[in-house]
């Protein structure tokens, strides 16, 4: 089973910039389409993005125009690039392929704070 470790979340004020990054323990080629996903204090995880294998990408409403999901599959790499963060993009962010659901392994995500 592939595994994802995500990384590059950090503290920013309201309007900045972050990019965030997801590795796989092993190829990611064979997902056709992988997701980023946050989760909220006390709200359940939703997913933001996602990214097909064929570089197509899809966002919630609340992040379009703002993020940009991405993917590398020669290096087993997905990015989410975020810019003109707001504050209730707060959240723990993860990546795994579409349609994780409970049962299935979730790396540690990656904290995104922002603040006014």
């Amino acid at each position: 089973q592939v595994q994802f470790v995500e990384s590059g979340g950090g503290l920013v004020q309201t309007g900045g910039s972050l990019t965030l990054s997801c590795v796989g323990s092993g190829r990611i080629d064979g997902f056709f389409v992988m997701a980023w996903y946050r989760q909220a204090p006390g709200k359940q995880r939703e997913k933001v993005a996602i990214v097909f294998d064929t570089g197509s990408t899809s966002y919630v409403d609340s992040v379009k125009g703002r993020f940009t999901i991405s993917r590398d599959n020669a290096k087993n790499m997905l990015y989410l690039q975020m810019n003109n963060l707001k504050l209730e993009d707060t959240a723990v962010y993860y990546c795994n392929p579409n349609n994780a659901g409970p049962a299935d392994y979730w790396g540690p995500g990656t904290q995104v704070t922002v603040s006014s």
